[in-house]
């Protein structure tokens, strides 16, 4: 499980950024239940995302796809590559962070901790 920050401004639309992205994105209806959506696509077996405390932050829950895993190499890094390109699509539409930035914020995090 992963906890990801939102950026300022982008938190009152928050529900509806998470389950629009599933649909834009992942080109598949989540399932709702109890303010957490749920897919399954590609290499995850489970992907699941909910808002965190007062929509600043999305806390994100995967678990990866075994069947993917034992399929030939070219095939699987097929479907792999796909997953993780559209995942991080998805965590920059619902964050409002590129990539690189959530990886800066991240360590910062971590150096706070210390």
């Amino acid at each position: 499980m992963q906890e990801y920050e939102v950026k300022r401004g982008m938190t009152k639309d928050l529900p509806d950024r998470i389950a629009a992205g599933f649909t834009d994105i992942f080109e598949t209806e989540p399932k709702v239940e109890a303010g957490h959506y749920s897919i399954s696509y590609g290499s995850m077996s489970h992907l699941e995302v909910w808002a965190g405390e007062k929509n600043k932050t999305v806390i994100v829950d995967t678990e990866t796809n075994k069947e993917v895993l034992a399929m030939p190499d070219a095939e699987a890094d097929a479907i792999i590559l796909d997953t993780n390109k559209r995942f991080r699509q998805y965590l920059d539409l619902i964050t409002g962070f590129t990539t690189k930035e959530r990886v800066k914020r991240a360590k910062k995090a971590v150096e706070k901790e210390e």
